[in-house]
């Protein structure tokens, strides 16, 4: 299945800005009260601030222009003023201080929601994507949104409750001089309408550039070593350079795009300016139009426009939003292709896992492996051999469903393996990596992984249970025991130890199945002998998977197959599987 974001992303049809609010608000629906009380807020900040021009323009013309001029009515409105300005200042705050929280756990909520969604998805899906885009969309894309919540909707709300209000005072005041002075906002509707979704494409090349940077720099720094120890510095520069360009160019886009608004908003709410004095002086001089009445009307002009030009600043805002949004939601659809399947009838004479007519292919360019038929039974030992690339750690991770075959059926304890709760399998299946990952914290935290059968033990149970599973041994070669620090980059201990870690993790969890991929790569023979005497007195219910290189490793197990070119074959004696490792090939 193609998990690839950034194709999916742009085979995707295009959805319109709208369509996404409405999925985003969906998805914070229950923040309805608080976004309510907040639209609430800003319509009355909104309705004050708009009866100021109108008051403001009555005391002119009632209490100053007058042969006996009034000036407690002067000071009564200014009373008057001075009470709908504080009002409307107490509501302004009001509704900053909720949107704030609003946004915050909107943030909480996305970042919670693309996490877990994380969890759902199969290996096949971080195979396709980079860790550093990942990592751009939890961070970068949902703190757009998060300044979009925060910041800039109630305000936005806010200007086009204001341009309504005033639009309804200009044309009911006079609907010619209304008419004329709406005009140029007419073009700017259309200019935005128009331009909209170039400034959301270049908005959303710029994300997935921020991204695709976040991801060279991750996997640049994650090979470090390997690029001290080749002395290739100048190839980190170069990927690097060619990403931070690619971004600068996207950034350079992104911003003529977003600046295009405010200079062309200005432009038309001068000319707007314009009109209303030209005609209101025109409209005075005829007897028409009193002075109070253009003053007012020339503010409510700046009313109509001055937050155009605010919304110039926000549609560029909400557009990033939007983009952003656009690249979270690409996660939040996806679902995994492991389903468990419902209802599955199980065998329980059947071996503990079988191969019947499996067929496997990570994309559909090429099979990995062709019609695989195989059984491992309870309490034995078997060893995948075969040169590098022919598919043994493909066979693994079928075994232990990290992958669904493509075609045939995986059987576990007689069951259709899809059949089983990841809980359940993950119970039953044990799975030591080449390349263990550890987590931050103590050998105690990366043992206990999974396991809550001993989360509550005290360090001195726990060991206790270490060495009755006979790992004794291995805890001994730390110099802190359970306590001893790991960090995540494995720089605090060596790749062996991590090794014996993770070895220490898979065998307290008493699997029935336990597959070693390459687990003594890394080691010692002195430590491989310790591994090999733990293997050995495991549970005779216990059967063991092994790919391993080493000779030694494999010579005792009891069946030995021959992986190669997508097929598993029975190799027979160790002799004969040494022959077809040695030809590349099945002998006869």
């Amino acid at each position: 299945m193609n998990y690839n974001l950034n194709d999916l992303q742009a085979k995707a049809p295009k959805s319109s800005t709208w369509s996404s609010l409405g999925k985003l608000l969906q998805l914070i629906s229950h923040e309805r009260k608080n976004l309510i009380m907040a639209l609430t807020a800003i319509l009355v900040n909104s309705t004050l601030n708009l009866f100021g021009p109108l008051i403001i323009g009555h005391t002119i013309d009632q209490y100053i222009f007058v042969p006996h001029k009034n000036y407690h009515g002067v000071l009564v409105n200014c009373a008057i003023l001075l009470g709908m300005y504080l009002v409307a200042l107490l509501s302004s705050y009001l509704q900053t201080i909720l949107m704030g929280g609003v946004g915050q756990r909107m943030l909480f909520t996305l970042r919670n929601a693309i996490f877990n969604k994380l969890q759902l998805l199969p290996v096949g899906f971080f195979n396709q994507n980079k860790a550093g885009d990942l990592i751009s969309r939890i961070n970068n894309d949902t703190d757009k949104l998060n300044q979009f919540f925060s910041q800039s909707l109630m305000q936005f709300i806010g200007s086009i409750a204001t341009m309504l209000g005033a639009g309804i005072f200009l044309l009911s005041i006079n609907i010619q001089l209304g008419s004329a002075t709406l005009i140029p906002a007419i073009v700017i509707l259309i200019f935005t309408a128009l331009t909209s979704p170039w400034v959301k494409r270049k908005n959303a090349k710029n994300l997935k550039s921020v991204g695709g940077m976040s991801g060279e720099i991750q996997e640049s720094l994650n090979n470090f070593k390997v690029i001290i120890a080749f002395n290739r510095r100048d190839y980190f520069r170069k990927r690097f350079d060619e990403a931070n360009q690619e971004n600068y160019n996207t950034a350079i886009g992104a911003g003529i795009a977003n600046n295009s608004y405010v200079p062309v908003y200005g432009l038309f709410s001068s000319i707007a300016q314009l009109i209303v004095l030209a005609y209101g002086i025109y409209l005075i001089s005829e007897g028409q139009f009193a002075i109070g009445l253009l003053v007012s009307y020339l503010s409510y002009a700046n009313q109509f426009y001055n937050p155009l030009r605010q919304l110039a600043a926000l549609w560029t805002n909400f557009q990033t939003a939007m983009a952003g949004w656009d690249r979270i939601s690409h996660i939040l659809t996806l679902e995994t292709d492991l389903v468990t399947i419902d209802n599955v009838v199980a065998d329980p004479s059947a071996s503990l896992l079988e191969f019947r007519n499996v067929h496997f292919s990570y994309d559909e360019s090429r099979e990995i492996l062709h019609n695989i038929n195989f059984k491992l039974e309870r309490g034995k030992t078997y060893a995948l051999v075969g040169p590098t690339g022919g598919g043994k750690t493909t066979t693994a991770s079928l075994i232990a469903r990290l992958y669904d075959a493509t075609k045939g059926t995986v059987l576990l304890d007689g069951k259709d393996i899809r059949g089983y709760e990841p809980i359940d399998r993950t119970k039953k299946i044990g799975f030591i990596l080449q390349e263990p990952f550890l987590f931050t914290g103590t050998v105690r935290d990366n043992i206990l992984y999974g396991n809550e059968l001993y989360v509550n033990y005290t360090n001195e149970l726990l060991e206790k249970v270490i060495v009755e599973a006979n790992l004794g041994s291995l805890l001994a070669i730390f110099e802190s025991g359970l306590d001893t620090n790991v960090l995540s980059s494995g720089d605090s201990i060596s790749l062996g130890q991590k090794q014996l870690i993770a070895f220490m993790r898979a065998v307290l969890r008493n699997p029935d199945l336990l597959i070693l991929d390459e687990a003594t790569a890394n080691i010692d023979t002195i430590t491989e002998k310790l591994l090999s005497d733990i293997l050995s007195k495991l549970p005779d219910t216990t059967t063991r998977v092994i790919i391993a290189h080493r000779l030694n490793t494999i010579e005792n197990a009891d069946e030995i197959f021959f992986v190669n070119s997508g097929e598993v074959i029975r190799a027979g004696s160790f002799d004969h599987a040494m022959d077809m490792l040695l030809h590349g090939k099945r002998v006869s």
